[in-house]
């Protein structure tokens, strides 16, 4: 497998976040992680103001959302236009939520960006970890972001293996990936576009787009072509 399939100009589609500006200046879509905070404080300044809300310092709501009475937004963050933050969800800060999203009851965000159209929608804990235009996540499913040996992460796909420099690194998912019920994403796990994963999958380093994840008494990738 080659390093070109995780590149950002593989994963994701133009124009579906507000971060894509920055996303399309690196080459990994990790690389991004560690400014998550300053894009949204920088983008956020320059939102207009007939189209959001800014109700506290660092926390802008597209008007159109819906945010639940319970549901705790975190500074900085940015929520997009006709997106639902539903009953306790809890946003801890440096999340950008893009258009049309849904994020459920329960679900905690922190350090990612949520592409547009996309549904996070019960009892999912997404960090450090970047989701790509209508891309999904099943009830329960998560990304795990830091490794039990709290060693770096490497982004590992065949004989390639990358450093990420990152001990914090949940899950890269591309465009119109769909992720099962209580799957566990572990750290530095990379899914390309249009991918499936199974229901109570564990997943580990790269899946290729357009294939299936599937989990079992052992794992197997397979390209929805075949």
């Amino acid at each position: 497998m080659s390093a070109l399939q995780l590149k950002v100009t593989e994963l994701y589609e133009e124009g579906h976040t507000l971060a894509w500006p920055y996303l399309a200046k690196v080459t990994y879509p990790w690389e991004i992680l560690a400014s998550i905070k300053d894009i949204i404080l920088e983008i956020g300044k320059n939102l207009d103001p007939e189209i959001y809300d800014n109700p506290v310092d660092g926390v802008w709501v597209a008007k159109s959302a819906k945010v639940f009475p319970t549901a705790y937004l975190g500074s900085p963050c940015i929520i997009g236009e006709n997106t639902e933050v539903r009953h306790g969800a809890f946003i801890r800060g440096n999340a950008l939520v893009g258009n049309g999203c849904v994020v459920g009851n329960s679900v905690e965000l922190k350090n990612v960006i949520i592409s547009d159209n996309v549904q996070v929608p019960h009892y999912n804990y997404v960090g450090d970890s970047v989701l790509g235009f209508k891309s999904h996540m099943g009830a329960g499913s998560i990304t795990s972001n830091v490794k039990s040996d709290k060693t770096l992460v490497i982004v590992k796909a065949g004989d390639v293996s990358i450093e990420t420099g990152l001990k914090k690194f949940g899950a890269m998912l591309g465009d119109y990936v769909e992720v099962g019920c209580n799957s566990v994403l572990n750290p530095g796990t990379v899914i390309g576009s249009h991918s499936n994963v199974y229901p109570t999958s564990s997943v580990r380093g790269v899946v290729p787009s357009n294939s299936i994840f599937k989990s079992g008494k052992g794992t197997e990738i397979v390209s929805k072509a075949e």
